[in-house]
């Protein structure tokens, strides 16, 4: 087994991770390199749970735009995102993964209900537990959804899955001179606003002390570089010795 900061991880991605060329929908082949990626961490020996999102198939300020109300937009969600946890599922079975579906929202027929020591326990028996429903609450997004369910799990570790490198003061795309953060405590994180990741999620993980790193999930190996000490990302903690 190999020597790994984190033996438990939670990992939060959007649903955009399982998104091809079109820009929307579920495309197999993404969520085969997806299951990859999990794949060459669960190898080093770290018990992965994710929640991921549902971006690529519904957001719901499209319909509240249009006069949705929004606990009926924020469940089509929920629902959305238990779509896009089946298919990545499918591809970790495939690629040798025993791997478990859980909902906050109850669909027996495809997937567990939420159980945080079933879960718990499916983490031991080596198994990746993917985490879909949101907090099966309308009103939170999915972030909030996987800081919870880091805490609950005993996850070490929140890893933010994003197409950027790091936290910047701003978007780097529009200003190739945006500050890039390293190390951001959660204090700094909710003063400058950033909206890489929801203000509720991240004073959850301030309140129970729970490191959130956030990196570029699709530069080569960034989780499993990560997880064997290499400094990826932007790491938010309550403390930081330099910026």
């Amino acid at each position: 087994m190999a020597d790994v900061r984190y033996r438990r991880i939670l990992l939060k991605m959007g649903g955009e991770s399982l998104t091809g060329s079109e820009g929307f929908g579920i495309d197999p082949l993404r969520a085969a390199e997806v299951a990859q990626i999990v794949k060459d961490v669960y190898d080093l020996g770290v018990q992965v749970a994710i929640v991921i999102g549902a971006g690529n198939l519904w957001r719901g300020s499209v319909g509240t735009r249009q006069g949705m109300e929004r606990s009926t937009a924020d469940h089509i969600g929920m629902i959305a995102t238990v779509m896009n946890a089946l298919a990545l599922q499918d591809a970790l079975e495939r690629s040798g993964i025993v791997t478990r579906v859980q909902t906050a929202i109850e669909m027996r027929t495809v997937a567990e209900p939420y159980i945080r020591l079933r879960a718990i326990r499916h983490l031991d028996k080596g198994r990746v537990v993917i985490i879909a429903g949101g907090t099966g609450n309308p009103y939170f997004t999915t972030d909030s959804a996987g800081a919870l369910r880091a805490m609950e799990l005993g996850a070490q570790v929140l890893i933010k899955a994003t197409k950027v490198d790091a936290i910047y003061d701003q978007d780097p795309q529009d200003n190739p001179n945006a500050r890039r953060f390293t190390q951001l405590s959660y204090i700094d994180f909710l003063n400058m606003r950033l909206r890489v990741m929801d203000s509720t999620a991240v004073s959850l993980c301030m309140e129970n002390n729970m490191p959130i790193v956030v990196l570029n999930f699709w530069q080569k190996d960034s989780v499993k570089r990560l997880l064997l000490g290499e400094p990826i990302g932007t790491t938010i903690r309550s403390t930081v010795a330099s910026v």
